[in-house]
């Protein structure tokens, strides 16, 4: 068993337990044994990065000596936002001496641990889609999707910056679908699979950001997917709990079941309902869970 500390953030805490409870169920059967923060905050998103970017660097610095202070090598997340801003803030720190001395001096006069002794943040995407993750998926898959079509939706920052973020290319990215066919899934592939799902805007600019979450669902839902995947809660909030606004914009009804990605791996390795979780959902998965069982 690799053991990780577990950065689970603020959806996987509140509004999408669902995220939480499948990850933690999934986890062994990957060879994760999970080392849970506590004491942790919120990553920041992106508002305090851009308004606040000293003090999203001390929260983050904080997140990542409390991983570093577990004993392990990696910090792991199931959040594509929290990636990149533990991602960037560890880059930051690592390579200004002098500005890891001054946040560490700061998290020690606040009873924090320095952050002394530098850890790997990974998504759990990366976790299972190569290396020994990969192998253990394909024996723990066992149930299986049974042909069932996916559309993978990445989203944006999970692959951009990519000197960031660095797992796979941008543009033509491949670990979801690697872990789709695994499971026993068809992969449905189009364009709209690495935009953005319009969350950032969408108090701001309601109509732009609709215009951006149209697109993964009407190309998934006319390239025949049975449903969509996501590594990113924010994501599946966007493209789960908006079909009812883009109902109410455009008259069309998608009714497209939106996944988090370790619930759909615990569908194929036959995880409980308990565990899983889509009453949760606002959109039915109810078809998907029918499909798999004739």
């Amino acid at each position: 068993m690799k053991k990780v500390a577990y950065y689970k953030g603020c959806l996987a805490s509140l509004s999408a337990k669902e995220l939480d409870t499948a990850t933690q169920a999934l986890a062994p059967k990957v060879g994760l044994e999970l080392i849970e923060l506590e004491s942790v905050t919120c990553c920041g998103a992106g508002d305090i990065h851009e308004a606040e970017p000293d003090y999203y660097l001390h929260i983050n610095a904080r997140i990542l000596a409390y991983a570093a202070a577990q004993g392990v090598d990696t910090l792991m997340t199931v959040c594509n936002v929290c990636t990149l801003n533990l991602r960037q803030a560890n880059w930051q720190l690592q390579i200004d001496t002098e500005l890891r001395a001054r946040v560490n001096e700061n998290l020690v006069a606040v009873g924090v641990p320095p952050y002394e002794r530098n850890v790997e943040v990974r998504h759990f995407l990366w976790e299972i889609a190569e290396g020994e993750g990969y192998e253990l998926l394909q024996k723990a898959a066992h149930k299986g999707l049974k042909g069932l079509k996916v559309a993978p939706f990445y989203g944006c920052q999970i692959l951009r910056p990519s000197k960031i973020q660095g797992f796979e290319d941008p543009d033509r990215p491949w670990s979801l679908e690697r872990i789709i066919t695994a499971c026993g899934g068809e992969p449905i592939d189009y364009p709209a699979k690495i935009k953005c799902c319009g969350f950032p805007i969408i108090q701001a600019r309601e109509d732009v950001a609709l215009g951006e979450l149209i697109q993964p669902i009407e190309q998934a839902y006319e390239a025949g997917a049975d449903c969509i995947v996501t590594p990113c809660p924010l994501c599946h909030l966007s493209l789960d709990a908006w079909q009812s606004k883009l109902k109410k914009q455009t008259g069309r009804d998608f009714k497209m079941p939106i996944l988090h990605l370790a619930q759909l791996v615990g569908v194929a390795a036959g995880l409980e309902d308990s565990e899983l979780k889509f009453k949760r959902h606002v959109v039915s998965v109810k078809p998907v869970i029918e499909k798999l069982s004739v």
